[in-house]
């Protein structure tokens, strides 16, 4: 092979600029095997990662030719820059750990009053953090809750990679939903997703507030006190975690699973049900908004299943529906909710 063309083979395959780092090339092996085995070769011709690399130093003798370098001495020369990069961050490592034990302490004084179970979490960043940090730690299980009908997409693209990975790790994974996602496109895409490398989710026609639980150990619930969004509680007392999982396999027993049949696109969407839902809470004198922010639906849809059973038993008015429901024994004649054996972890 002509010396432009080793040039031509280094420059363009093997270099590896473009990541920041220098691969030695075919061309250049065989010009510095030639070089060491006659002591030095003219400069013309020798591919440039083996200049880059320092593996070539001009001849004292004649500055025409190169003279190899011994791979011990290039690889100090090349290494030693980036030894300094990492001993300049373990450096801020320290530094950093040593500035957060100096507060540490302070901290957890001013948190006494939680008793070290129950710590108070504001904004969404610190909130995700602590979340992230549970679900990575898990070792066996993780149980959560997500009312208020289909979620947004944006979350469940975040959320995806995280439950296979977790799936992956052997954990396993319990979902409750209300049965209003049935019909939401991206919520059912991500749970199709999931069941299938084997999370189990089911539905529920009503379910309690927002609840994670890892391992039974560490449980985050939404912070009552705040009325923004914003704001979690991250919950470690062995007692209140017992109790939200209790909390959690009740609903669980009693909710229908998602179940995806072979000629199906989408499981069973449980209208009946839902419907009868709406019933009770409209004769128990909740209004459409707070029928919707219950069952996780809109309040167009709550108003569509009392119009459609107002046509049936011929009400003019929600006075009269709620009297006429009563009356039909529509909700007396529904089944109650199929009971199951507890779930036991493996």
């Amino acid at each position: 092979m002509s010396q432009k063309g080793d040039r031509t083979m280094c420059e363009k395959t093997d270099t590896g600029e473009e990541d920041g780092q220098i691969a030695l090339c075919s061309a250049g092996v065989e010009f510095y095997r030639t070089a060491v085995a006659r002591g030095k070769r003219a400069r013309d011709g020798a591919p440039r990662c083996l200049s880059a690399l320092g593996l070539l130093a001009p001849a004292v003798d004649d500055p025409r030719s190169v003279v190899p370098v011994p791979p011990e001495v290039a690889t100090a020369a090349l290494t030693h820059p980036l030894e300094q990069r990492i001993l300049e961050q373990q450096r801020a490592m320290t530094a950093v750990h040593e500035t957060m034990a100096q507060v540490e302490s302070c901290y957890r004084d001013l948190r006494r009053q939680d008793s070290g179970v129950v710590q108070r979490l504001t904004g969404a960043s610190v909130i995700t953090s602590a979340i992230d940090e549970a679900a990575r730690s898990a070792q066996h299980e993780s149980l959560t809750a997500h009312p208020g009908g289909g979620r947004p997409e944006h979350l469940l693209a975040e959320a995806l990679p995280i439950a296979l990975a977790a799936r992956s790790r052997g954990i396993n994974q319990r979902t409750l939903y209300q049965h209003t996602v049935r019909s939401h496109g991206p919520t059912l895409d991500y749970i199709k997703a999931v069941t299938e490398v084997g999370v189990q989710v089911r539905t529920v026609d009503e379910v309690f507030d927002r609840l994670l639980i890892y391992d039974r150990c560490v449980a985050f619930i939404p912070d009552k006190e705040k009325e923004h969004r914003n704001h979690a509680l991250r919950v470690t007392d062995p007692g209140v975690v017992q109790f939200l999982v209790s909390v959690f396999e009740h609903t669980w027993e009693r909710a229908e699973p998602i179940v995806y049949e072979h000629d199906q696109q989408r499981p069973r969407l449980l209208t009946d049900e839902t419907r009868l839902r709406v019933l009770r809470l409209m004769v128990d004198g909740y209004t459409d908004a707070a029928i919707a922010g219950r069952l996780g639906m809109s309040t167009r849809s709550v108003a569509s299943h009392l119009k459609k059973v107002a046509d049936q038993l011929g009400s003019n008015s929600r006075a009269q529906l709620a009297y006429l429901t009563a009356q039909s024994g529509l909700l007396d004649d529904a089944p109650p909710p199929p009971c199951r054996r507890r779930h036991t972890p493996d």
